[in-house]
């Protein structure tokens, strides 16, 4: 299982044509596999094909070329076998417009009705954290809540793989990491997750790896803790000497702090070490697009 594919990717392409903007290239020629119980995020700016391709993996969208495997189905040509498909698959949009006069619990069963062999409802409206809005009803939610709710209907029918679209867009910093929990649970149990997200603490909170994708193209694809070089990208190195902050920077910053420690007899004052965030890297991948 370990190595066995969930998503295989190979020369996709995706283009729209317009009579006012002629023909507009959203995907370009992406590669990429996701790796069974894998999180696999997808970082990009606003129409860099992130939206476009995950929509072709769910079998929402046409391609114009390459091919796709996503459970070892192409999602174009499933034919009778479409809604077996469906059953194995999750997706939680960036939004959705329910019946907002139903309940939490009565959302939750009726959509329990679309899988063969669903979760149990219960137990998921447990597993999202809304347990105490089981009778509300959904017009009474918060956003935070909402998108919990609209996570129980992506995981209820016991998915192989979920799909997740911007997922904590309007999150407040408690509900995020709390979403963080239930999506680290979900790998645990061995759904594979397939996520788009603008938000790069998310995405080095959960991934274990990711694609960036700029103009239609995937830039690369790596761990977060090494994603350009930035695992063995030169250090800041920062301390307080005569009443000013001095800084350097270093491929080998713990050389360098051995000198210093030296220097001053064990204690560096406000000594930082520093390396490039995710958001430097990745802003430096797009050309700070």
């Amino acid at each position: 299982m370990v190595n066995e594919l969930a998503i295989s990717v190979k020369g996709l392409t995706k283009s729209y044509h317009s009579r006012a903007n002629g023909k507009k290239v959203a995907v370009d020629g992406i590669d990429l596999e996701v790796k069974v119980g894998e999180i696999f995020a997808i970082l990009g700016p606003n129409g860099a094909g992130k939206t476009t391709a995950v929509e072709i993996l769910e079998g929402y969208r046409d391609r114009d070329g390459g091919e796709v495997k996503v459970l070892g189905q192409d999602p174009a040509k499933l034919g009778n076998d479409s809604w077996a498909w469906r059953n194995r698959i999750g997706i939680v949009l960036q939004s959705t417009n329910d019946s907002q006069d139903l309940s939490v619990s009565e959302t939750v069963h009726h959509f329990a009705n679309y899988y063969s062999n669903p979760r149990d409802p219960e137990s998921v409206i447990h597993d999202v954290g809304l347990s105490e809005k089981t009778n509300a009803r959904i017009q009474s939610l918060s956003g935070g809540q909402r998108r919990r709710l609209d996570v129980a209907l992506g995981i209820i029918g016991g998915p192989e793989i979920l799909f997740l679209d911007e997922p904590t867009t309007g999150f407040d910093p408690e509900a995020r990491r709390a979403f963080w929990v239930l999506i680290r649970k979900l790998r645990d149990e061995g759904t594979t997750i397939l996520l788009t997200t603008h938000y790069l603490d998310e995405a080095e909170a959960l991934a274990d790896r990711v694609a960036v994708i700029s103009d239609g193209k995937i830039i690369e694809i790596s761990t977060p803790e090494n994603l350009g070089g930035r695992n063995t990208a030169k250090a800041r190195i920062n301390w307080l000497e005569n009443g000013s902050r001095q800084e350097i920077e270093s491929d080998s910053p713990a050389a360098e702090v051995a000198k210093l420690s030296a220097r001053f007899n064990g204690e560096v004052p406000e000594l930082t070490v520093i390396r490039p965030s995710l958001e430097d890297i990745y802003l430096k991948m797009i050309g700070n697009q």
